[in-house]
């Protein structure tokens, strides 16, 4: 069903409870919403379609909001599947409809669905307008947040920001569901490399007088829920911690380097610090790499393996990397019974990084943890105190 945002402005997306893997990588238990809008003035348009999952269904539910309308137009913000999926069918079905988008929509529009629009487009550029009546869109350009042809829109006389991608959470579209961990995890798994990109779409945010903020994905922000967004955003995109703690991330083959890294855990608590701990071999890496931006430090622990690092950190540190992380402090421990070498595998993948203060002691265990090893412990969980 449609929820009403003004009077003339409708969410007609719909929700995907059975996606196990969102973009084949990341684990969705609670599910993901697609979003859609329409905006029913003078002239009707479409702002976005949804992934082909629920084709089906977002017709029904376009055709409910549309009354026995025609849509006018079909603003593309995000050529991602998951948006731009449903377009062919919604102008198969409206051959008169005109398509909204940027120099670097269409060619994509092209190549995904093999079909040529021309005659049927409306190319846009940064500060166009597309009045519909009394409601008009002012497009703004959001290139690499995060797909080189992304727009976001505005409409001024709702207060209303079109935001593709920007301010998504995974689960549903209920705005009384907690926001901050899952758009957290949505962020920075999948924006996160961007927060250059996503400092100058803050900029131009800034100048309008924005009431309500609709993503592609999670529900329509406004009030305290979306103050909170922005102050997010603007800690993620600038890579400042949101917390004085340290999320202390292990990878343990038989279990001696996860006791001892839930010993520096307690150790560090000790210290006054907030801290999490988590089993990269069981638990989600998203969820690692939202908690690593998180926190002002880390501490990760991982056996050796195969001459290099345990798997489970070899791909924690991989995403880190690519994601851009920096400027935090980082604890280090190896363990190797007879020739450790998860110190060197992971100093090699950290020094790509930014601002990062390794910290002293790197402590290396063989086998299991000794009175010398707890000493160290004790030394570095004074030092990242010392550090945040």
């Amino acid at each position: 069903m449609s929820a009403k945002l003004d009077p003339a402005i409708l969410s007609v997306g719909c929700f995907d409870g059975d996606l196990d893997l969102f973009e084949s990588q990341y684990a969705v238990p609670g599910g993901v919403s697609y979003n859609s809008y329409v905006i029913l003035d003078e002239k009707v348009a479409v702002l976005d379609t949804i992934d082909p999952r629920k084709t089906e269904e977002w017709l029904s539910n376009l055709d409910q909001a549309l009354a026995g309308r025609t849509p006018d137009y079909l603003v593309v913000h995000h050529m991602e599947p998951d948006h731009a999926g449903s377009i062919s069918a919604l102008a198969e079905k409206y051959p008169g409809m005109t398509l909204v988008g940027n120099a670097k929509t269409f060619p994509m529009l092209s190549a995904f669905t093999g079909r040529d629009f021309e005659g049927r487009t409306l190319t846009v550029k940064e500060g166009d307008q597309l009045s519909l009546g009394a409601h008009t869109l002012t497009f703004y350009m959001a290139p690499m947040v995060h797909w080189p042809e992304v727009m976001v829109s505005f409409e001024a006389a709702s207060g209303t920001l079109f935001s593709a991608d920007g301010f998504g959470r995974f689960g549903s579209a209920d705005p009384d569901a907690p926001w901050t961990d899952e758009a957290r995890r949505y962020y920075l798994n999948i924006v996160g490399k961007y927060g250059v990109q996503v400092q100058a779409l803050l900029k131009k945010a800034a100048g309008l007088d924005i009431k309500a903020v609709c993503p592609l994905h999670g529900p329509v922000l406004t009030g305290d829920a979306l103050a909170l967004a922005l102050e997010k955003y603007s800690l993620w995109s600038r890579y400042i911690p949101e917390e004085k703690g340290v999320l202390v991330a292990y990878a343990s083959i038989h279990g001696n380097t996860a006791r001892a890294a839930l010993e520096l855990a307690d150790l560090l608590r000790a210290q006054g610090l907030a801290v999490e701990a988590m089993d990269l071999a069981r638990e989600d890496w998203a969820r690692a790499v939202a908690g690593a931006f998180r926190y002002s430090g880390l501490v990760l622990a991982a056996s050796s393996y195969d001459a290099g690092v345990f798997p489970p950190m070899a791909m924690l540190l991989l995403r880190l990397k690519s994601k851009g992380f920096r400027n935090r402090a980082v604890g280090l421990m190896e363990n190797g019974s007879w020739g450790p070498t998860a110190m060197k595998a992971m100093l090699a993948e950290l020094e790509a990084m930014k601002g990062l203060n390794i910290l002293e002691p790197k402590i290396t265990i063989r086998s299991a943890a000794t009175d010398e090893n707890r000493a160290q412990m004790k030394e570095l969980a004074q030092a990242m105190a010392g550090a945040l």
